[in-house]
């Protein structure tokens, strides 16, 4: 990996003119795809990745009537050798996917839909860029490839005017994240992140902290029970078997430098790698600091510092730790420095994976408690509000009284609308979805940064404006990829 200077918008945008998938400019403003689509027309959809994922997503899209899914691009043609989570139950076969699985889903819905004996409206590619290409009547893709892929094919897709929807993380290199969301902001065209969420529960949340019930926050803890895929590996897969027919390493690769096939990169269980995913962070991050920062108002974080497992092994009779470059770990815990927008005041902020939790509150203990495997904690001066990952069971600790002061608080009532709903309004010309990619750059580059600090393993500061570390020079290498020629952002 190189290192490298950090850059402002405009050489961002320079940058990519001169590469083959870079961007080229449009207008500010320019809505929609290469056609115009009135509120009432479907849009025409691609799904970039027919994986476990995607082919889970794309089940509940082809039964909206606002969306016309016209193509299925993946790599893999069709296997059934997709991992599955959980406990073995002697599964024979993985689970099925592949862009003709994919194809297939969309025809035969559409053709039970309409009473036809058969559809043949969907196309399949190997290529997005050959999609691209091809589809004259694309609106937008929906990406649902492993991480380091979303940055390369939104911005492509943008680069065409077509919409860019995509899974988490926007991107899993710094560099990418912020060229995607710049890239939105110049030409205008609408994006949507997947992984926006809108609970209910959080303006209770925010009420309470409004009314100072647990006075002035201090601290936000959150944790995961993630991973659930393999990761922790100090080493290079020794599973390395002949390519599988019909899947395009090469294609699947992108603009990663290239290697040899191994399954221990692929098919759901990409993201443990440091090339290939975002980890634990970026799987879960999204969903709940996300919300999180909404709640409590905050900024980039300006500094990271992270405490990562590590691996040991035994040579000449010596057991001693083995450096890990490849990996994201298998249990780490972060403490970002974030600013509360509006004041000279910072808040902690404090991630945990692995298994691991933050010290259980004594009121928590105190009333035979404990902290479940997922959760948000808001730590005040004056008590903790504590709930489930996604804002359920939301309560009150330490706080006097505190079952009937939270009885007592009323959240205001608000108009909840699904992402989806939200984003093909957004999509059709309507008002700009919360969740498109320029509301969601601070987060996702504040994501980026917890992994930065994962990875380099020193408390890190971090000067957002040139994108760079400015206390460890050798931790720069790691905010952008090396690029494989032809494929360069």
């Amino acid at each position: 990996m190189r290192t490298k200077d950090g850059l402002n918008r405009r050489e961002f945008i320079k940058r990519t003119a001169a590469c083959g998938i870079g961007l080229s400019i449009v207008p500010a403003g320019v809505l929609g795809g290469r056609r115009r689509v009135g509120p009432s027309g479907k849009l025409n959809i691609a799904l970039v990745g027919a994986g476990t994922q995607g082919l889970s997503q794309l089940r509940g899209w082809i039964k909206r009537s606002d969306l016309q899914f016209i193509s299925v691009c993946d790599p893999n043609r069709e296997t059934r050798d997709y991992p599955q989570w959980g406990g073995s139950q002697g599964e024979k076969y993985g689970a099925s996917g592949g862009r003709e699985v994919g194809r297939r889903m969309v025809n035969e819905s559409y053709a039970k839909d309409r009473n036809k004996g058969t559809y043949k409206g969907c196309s399949a590619y190997a290529d997005f860029r050959e999609m691209l290409e091809k589809e004259k009547d694309l609106d937008a893709v929906f990406i649902m490839t492993p991480d380091h892929l979303h940055a390369t094919i939104a911005i492509a897709a943008m680069k065409r005017k077509v919409m860019a929807g995509t899974h988490k993380p926007i991107a899993n290199f710094m560099y990418e994240a912020r060229l995607t969301c710049e890239t939105a902001k110049e030409t205008g065209v609408p994006t949507q992140l997947f992984a926006f969420q809108d609970p209910r529960e959080n303006y209770t949340v925010r009420e309470w902290i409004k009314r100072g019930v647990i006075g002035k926050v201090k601290e936000l803890h959150r944790w995961t029970n993630r991973p659930v895929w393999p990761q922790g590996s100090p080493y290079l897969p020794a599973n390395t078997p002949p390519i599988p027919d019909g899947f395009d390493w090469d294609l699947w690769l992108g603009p990663s430098l290239p290697r040899t096939y191994s399954p221990d990169y692929t098919h759901t269980v990409f993201r443990g790698w440091y090339e290939f995913g975002a980890g634990c962070l970026a799987d879960m991050g999204y969903y709940g600091f996300w919300v999180d920062w909404r709640v409590l108002n905050l900024g980039m974080p300006v500094t990271a510092e992270a405490n990562a497992s590590f691996t040991c092994e035994v040579k000449d009779f010596r057991s001693s730790p083995v450096k890990n470059e490849l990996s994201f770990p298998y249990g780490a815990t972060i403490r970002w420095k974030v600013p509360v927008k509006g004041t000279n005041e910072t808040m902690d902020v404090f991630w945990y994976e692995g298994g691991i939790r933050p010290r259980t509150p004594d009121a928590l203990i105190e009333k035979g408690g404990q902290l479940a495997k997922e959760g948000v904690m808001f730590v005040g001066e004056k008590g903790i509000i504590l709930a489930d990952y996604s804002y359920r069971n939301v309560r009150l600790l330490g706080v006097k009284n505190g079952d009937e002061v939270a009885a007592s608080i009323k959240a205001p009532e608000v108009k909840l609308m699904g992402q989806t709903d939200e984003m093909v309004n957004f999509f059709k010309g309507g008002k700009r979805s919360r969740g498109d990619f320029v509301n969601a750059q601070t987060i996702a580059e504040a994501i980026c940064l917890g992994n930065l600090a994962i990875r380099a393993g020193q408390r890190l500061q971090w000067d957002e404006k040139n994108l760079k570390v400015t206390n460890v020079a050798e931790a720069n290498q790691y905010v952008r990829r090396e690029y494989r020629k032809g494929w360069e952002l």
